[in-house]
């Protein structure tokens, strides 16, 4: 899928970003494989995160597979232009990153399971790359809810690099950030290797294994 576009692995100036719309991108009311909301509202006890895994197709997968998520949606994050499309995303002039929004039951899982299924889902050395995936849409990055989901991610990333440094691994470049507006990604990505199952997966791991908790 994304491998084919090779864009700019530096963040455009704000001032040079696409100029975006005001229409928020139309998206289907329920959830491909779960049939739950896709957008708000939400049940109450519900509780949101939000992952940058490189390419949105794999990363979505992974959190609609975790028992006590609720229902995920794909979409863009972390850059200059409001409601962006795929398109402008991939030309690197918007800012944004691919990003999964996760609503999960904190009484079946906890954020810092969530973390823990962040970190094993992908490879959080690489900088603007995922893999094959090259581009500052498929940074890693870890945008934050609350001061309590600030302070679990930067210990959990700590903690995490503890165990790279040991096996001889690179430096953790995941972007641990409150979070930024959410755009929702076009129809077609929702879901999209329930849609697609042979689909291009491209969520990579560094094959070192997150620290068993206590």
């Amino acid at each position: 899928m994304m491998s084919i576009f090779r864009k700019s692995v530096a963040m455009p100036a704000a001032e040079n970003a696409l100029p975006g719309r005001a229409e928020a991108m139309p998206v289907p009311a329920t959830h491909f494989v779960n049939g739950n909301p896709l957008k708000p509202p939400f049940p109450e006890n519900m509780q949101q995160a939000l992952f940058g895994l490189g390419c949105f197709w794999g990363a979505e997968r992974v959190f609609w597979e975790t028992q006590g998520v609720y229902t995920t949606a794909v979409g863009y994050a972390g850059g200059y232009t409001p409601n962006p499309n795929y398109r402008e995303v991939c030309t690197g002039r918007t800012g944004h990153n691919e990003v999964v929004r996760v609503m999960f039951d904190p009484a079946i899982i906890s954020y810092a399971e969530m973390l823990r299924a962040f970190w094993q889902g992908d490879d959080p050395t690489q900088g603007m790359r995922q893999g094959n995936d090259v581009g500052t849409q498929y940074r890693s990055g870890i945008y934050t809810y609350t001061d309590a989901q600030q302070k679990d991610a930067e210990a959990s990333r700590d903690q995490y690099q503890q165990a790279l440094s040991a096996a001889g691994r690179d430096r953790i470049t995941t972007e641990v950030v409150p979070a930024p507006e959410f755009y929702y990604a076009e129809d077609y990505h929702q879901q999209y290797l329930a849609k697609n199952p042979g689909g291009y997966c491209g969520v990579g791991r560094v094959g070192v294994p997150y620290p068993a908790a206590g």
